[in-house]
């Protein structure tokens, strides 16, 4: 009843949740270009995920697997079917959902399968990948009701079906961790908990073995995606679209927002983007962007490139961006290899290589 309550006072004035108002980037999330600055590895189309291997680069392509060697992208392995999520396992496997339901364990360097592919109950949308205590993997699901190329979907529908699962290897069997959620993509595994990325919430959460909620870093202006450990403690977070007030009004006039779904074809949506600034007829361009027809770096962004260095505790130390009027956006994965951090920007389809020691001396900074 309280809850209730305080939701109705809340639309009423327009605050809490449902408040439009943006926190600003500020403190470790203060704004630079270091992905604009970023050396390009390679480029496709349909990059979506990244891991790593006794210090080797694996890339998701696709249907294919990439293995970065020599300076140079080459293919481990094809599946019948897109690569939603993939990451490294503990016993050396690499572990690889395709379309978002298959689970396949390879050899990271020749290809060939470590066990038989499985398709866990229940499962239908995985979008991220994490090793999990022995003998399980963690895994999110944005939406029980979209694929995870849908996400839009799910935002302007309010979507709450993300879910925490974790799956048993040698049973096969699920169990659902946490459920409701408002969009998962991205966990990692933290002590007996898992940090979870809880995009349409703009917050990361930590839940525990019995599917009890924290949170852990929230009010962020941005919609955080996958998560990925640094060798010296902590995590890398990334966030694969920025948050605006133009959306927020929509996602809070329920009215508005059904008959622009109805009525409007989804690339002409008010909507977030993992790319943008290349089409005539997009929602959100003009004077609030452009000063005699150059793109503010400060302007509302469309979309937007951010990567988040967290403590071990989930605390932001330092952030690597790539501004409005950049075109490194749509950050949806980053992980440490060798001597790099390796960043996927889905938006353009490229391959980001940034030295550590370079970041390492600008945390100390």
């Amino acid at each position: 009843m309280i809850a209730a309550l305080r939701s109705l006072t809340n639309n009423l004035l327009g605050r809490g949740d449902a408040a439009i108002t943006v926190p600003p980037f500020d403190g470790a999330l203060k704004p630079n270009q270091r992905l604009e600055e970023a050396e390009v590895v390679a480029t496709s189309a349909t990059f979506e995920d990244l891991a790593a291997s006794d210090g080797a680069l694996l890339v998701a392509d696709g249907d294919k697997v990439l293995r970065l060697a020599a300076g140079a992208l080459g293919e481990i392995r094809r599946f019948d079917g897109p690569i939603t999520a993939i990451c490294n396992c503990d016993d050396g496997a690499l572990a690889i959902a395709v379309d978002g339901r298959v689970l396949h364990l390879i050899d990271p360097v020749s290809g060939e399968d470590r066990r038989a592919p499985m398709t866990p109950d229940g499962v239908r949308a995985i979008n991220a990948l994490a090793q999990g205590p022995a003998g399980t993997l963690l895994a999110t699901e944005g939406s029980a009701e979209q694929s995870v190329d849908d996400w839009a979907h799910d935002l302007m529908n309010r979507g709450r079906t993300g879910r925490l699962v974790a799956i048993d290897l040698p049973t096969r069997s699920v169990r659902v961790v946490a459920d409701g959620l408002h969009y998962a993509f991205g966990a990692v595994a933290h002590g007996p908990e898992a940090f979870v990325s809880e995009s349409w919430r703009h917050r990361l959460i930590a839940v525990g073995p019995d599917g009890a909620v924290r949170p852990v870093l929230d009010h962020l202006p941005v919609y955080p995606s996958r998560l990925s450990r640094a060798a010296d403690g902590g995590f890398w977070l990334t966030a694969f679209i920025a948050r605006t007030q133009l959306v927020e009004f929509v996602l809070r006039e329920a009215g508005y927002r059904r008959r622009m779904m109805q009525e409007l074809d989804p690339q002409d949506w008010i909507v977030p983007r993992l790319r943008s600034g290349h089409s005539f007829r997009e929602p959100m361009q003009g004077a609030h962007l452009k000063t005699m027809g150059v793109v503010k770096p400060w302007a509302p962004p469309r979309s937007y490139g951010l990567v988040i260095r967290l403590s071990a505790e989930g605390m932001p130390l330092m952030s690597l961006h790539s501004r409005v009027d950049g075109s490194n956006h749509g950050v949806v994965a980053a992980v440490e290899a060798a001597d790099a951090l390796y960043v996927l920007a889905k938006g353009p389809g490229r391959l980001l290589r940034l030295p550590l020691a370079m970041l390492q001396g600008e945390r100390g900074a």
